[in-house]
């Protein structure tokens, strides 16, 4: 059997009354997934488990079918495998952002979304920097780097992830716990490299966001995971742009294609992932599509980006791959958000997510794919983590009961 699943990362939402009351979800033009989900099945997936962190590091681990309980030690470790940054089995990792802190107040966790050329530079003149404070800097795209720490632990240690203190005072969410001072210490030192650095002078005067300071967080230890091949019997072939995505499927034994023009941002090439996509199902069992755009929305609080993200996701990936799939023989899809980043919070929560899935031994709903209609199907799978071994046949699919979401 082929499998397909397609991720838009953080789409689901609340209602809205920019979009009349409806969701970006309800508002969206999406064809294709409505075909889906008349024709299959409909219902609400916990990818977070309760009191568990809602980041798509935990999420996404859950849709590939690993237990976050068991498995998950961290964000940054992801990111750090994805870019093959070799990792002791002592040493910490740190996700490090380049930011935009204004009048004490986190004004952006991206820094106008720096092109990754500039942020380079940056990162290279903190190096020395954060070398002398004992943490190895490494560039990455973007706002998104690494810094490792082979000199204290971080386990005691609670750091807040910039995107979830947006417009609030950054002395309330400085890393806490033993150790912590180490950490506030080379992200105070930030501030004067950068503030004077050329890069951020031609951005100023350009009226773009400058970085004014590293951001640590998102802090974890190397993880260990079992390979796919082995543990579900599936080839996978895996299209994302986001390091921590991208981490997960190395770890998991999966092909990572890189795309040319998958950007992670709203200028990603949707079509191009979408025909990655369908090749990939010739040599593959799995081929599992993250699309990040529409978690950027909804942090910036873009909700007709968001609703355009969706719509661009549908036409150039859903729709090449519902067309595809059945000239291969049997096959299954699923189309499902790792978390919602509602507008109104700018954030992650961990409520659970609606999903739909279509194919072969799929039962129809004829419902529609939303948060609402997801909640009223009765269908729920409390843990995350098997959702995976629901679609490729090795479990089976919850049956609806007479609740409401959970």
């Amino acid at each position: 059997m082929k499998l397909a699943v397609v991720v838009p990362d953080g789409l689901a939402d609340e209602p809205l009354s920019a979009l009349g009351g409806k969701t970006p979800m309800e508002a969206a033009r999406a064809p294709a997934i409505a075909q889906i989900a008349a024709e299959g099945m409909v219902g609400l997936v916990r990818t977070i488990p309760q009191g568990m962190p809602p980041g798509s590091d935990v999420a996404n681990l859950s849709l590939f079918g690993f237990n976050p309980r068991e498995s998950y030690t961290g964000r940054a470790p992801l990111e750090a495998e994805s870019r093959g940054i070799p990792l002791g089995d002592a040493e910490w990792v740190y996700r490090a952002n380049l930011v935009t802190v204004a009048d004490g107040r986190m004004a952006d966790y991206s820094a106008g979304q720096i092109p990754s050329a500039e942020a380079a530079a940056l990162i290279e003149a903190l190096a020395p920097v954060l070398a002398a404070r004992g943490f190895r800097l490494h560039a990455g795209v973007s706002y998104r780097h690494l810094a490792v720490d082979a000199e204290a632990s971080g386990k005691e240690i609670r750091t807040t992830p910039p995107h979830d203190i947006l417009g609030e005072s950054v002395e309330r969410h400085l890393p806490v716990g033993l150790g912590a001072e180490r950490l506030i210490a080379a992200m105070e030192a930030s501030v004067s490299i950068l503030e004077s650095h050329d890069v951020n002078r031609v951005r100023r005067d350009l009226g773009e966001n400058p970085a004014t300071q590293l951001w640590l967080w998102g802090q974890g230890t190397k993880p260990h995971l079992s390979r796919i091949a082995e543990a579900k019997g599936l080839r996978a072939a895996v299209i994302s742009a986001v390091d921590l995505v991208r981490g997960i499927a190395r770890l998991a034994g999966c092909e990572v294609l890189d795309v040319p023009g998958a950007t992670g941002g709203f200028d990603t090439d949707y079509a191009a992932k979408g025909r990655a996509a369908v090749a990939a199902l010739e040599n593959h069992d799995l081929v599992f599509v993250h699309v990040e755009a529409t978690d950027e929305a909804g942090h910036n609080a873009l909700v007709d980006e968001k609703v355009r993200a969706l719509e661009r996701i549908d036409e150039h990936i859903v729709a090449p791959l519902r067309k595809a799939l059945p000239s291969f023989g049997p096959w299954r899809i699923l189309v499902c958000p790792d978390h919602p980043t509602p507008i109104r919070l700018r954030t992650h929560t961990g409520d659970p997510v609606p999903f739909a899935a279509a194919g072969d031994g799929i039962p129809a709903s004829s419902r529609a794919f939303s948060e609402r209609s997801a909640a009223a199907s009765g269908v729920y799978l409390p843990d995350g983590f098997r959702i995976l071994d629901c679609l490729r046949g090795a479990a089976p699919w919850p049956a609806p009961r007479a609740a409401s979401m959970p």
